[in-house]
């Protein structure tokens, strides 16, 4: 009987969405090939966690803490996991797809002389191997691979499958772990806030994602509206956050954030492949466009063909008058 180890990130103070996504299906994984489940949270005080992941199946939770996993460093992440596979010898570790997680993985697997199957859409155990698919040209395409070997690193995507929660009474053991700072070649200085909402773009239920027809400081205002209205994430295209509107750390797309919101509002976003790859797992799609040939339309659940300065008011108002009557 082999392990299955599901990494638990942490940000903002709290276990990821998308984190819960990996441990459901290595849940299911675990059931369905005979194997047990662990998960594995890196934190200042990694044991607060525990009763959450307990909650979606994992049978023993390995708990590494140390105040250094506050700093967003990726030498001592390296460090600990390297060691927490020495010790489980997992043959498979489940990652959420992530920007703390991109930074690790390589040099993970080095360390661990471990096969990588880098942000996946799908993935099973199958001929004593595991297989994937993942998306390759801006999402266009999805392409079949394989590894084999113990152990094989597997990151998901976003939105790849449902968290689930199916309790368990794990068992709950804390690793030691040391690491000398003075060895780290950078120093964290400062961490500031991503200007999206108030809310983590990567984890968020609902996102509204401003296009280049958000054109000045009244439509940043009525997106903003819009956000505040439905508890939302902001979110927007490469071409905005190149003109400064908006944050880069706000940019979704190929070369920025994937999302799987289950509502993304794409207010004056054209749809290029580019921005599609960031957010075509979202389960409802709402595009608000002038051009009714838009390539948003085409991944859209819903579509309104209209100006965002006269479709947005109207929505906000509406939004507002129905909060206003379930209050």
């Amino acid at each position: 009987m082999s392990t299955i180890l599901s990494f638990i990130a942490i940000q903002n103070g709290k276990p990821t969405r998308s984190s819960f996504e990996g441990l459901s299906r290595a849940r299911h994984l675990a059931a369905q090939h005979g194997h047990t489940l662990a998960a594995v949270v890196l934190a200042p005080d990694a044991s607060a966690f525990t009763d959450e992941i307990a909650r979606y199946g994992a049978q023993t939770i390995y708990t590494v803490s140390d105040p250094i996993f506050a700093q967003h460093m990726n030498a001592p992440v390296v460090r600990a996991l390297e060691a927490v596979i020495a010790q489980v010898q997992p043959a498979l570790v489940v990652f959420p797809s992530s920007e703390g997680v991109k930074d690790v993985l390589g040099a993970l697997a080095v360390r661990t002389h471990a096969a990588v199957l880098p942000d996946v859409a799908s993935f099973d155990l199958a001929d004593g191997g595991v297989e994937a698919t993942r998306p390759v040209m801006a999402s266009k395409f999805y392409a079949r691979v394989r590894a084999e070997g113990e152990p094989v690193l597997v990151s998901v995507r976003s939105g790849s499958y449902e968290a689930t929660e199916s309790p368990a009474d794990a068992t709950v053991e804390a690793l030691p772990f040391s690491f000398d700072e003075s060895s780290l070649k950078q120093t964290l200085r400062e961490v500031v806030g991503a200007a999206t909402g108030g809310i983590d773009l990567a984890d968020a239920r609902v996102v509204i994602s401003a296009g280049r027809g958000v054109k000045d400081e009244a439509g940043q205002h009525l997106v903003q509206e819009l956000a505040d209205v439905l508890g939302a994430a902001i979110g927007a295209s490469r071409a905005v956050v190149e003109n400064g509107m908006f944050p880069a750390t706000a940019q979704i797309g190929q070369t920025g954030k994937v999302v799987s919101p289950d509502l993304y509002i794409g207010v004056g976003i054209s749809g290029a492949i580019q921005h599609v790859a960031g957010m075509v797992n979202s389960r409802v799609i709402v595009a608000i466009n002038t051009n009714p040939d838009a390539p948003i339309f085409e991944v859209a659940t819903y579509g309104i063909v209209g100006d965002l300065y006269t479709v947005l008011p109207l929505l906000i108002e509406e939004l507002k008058k129905a909060k206003a009557v379930a209050a």
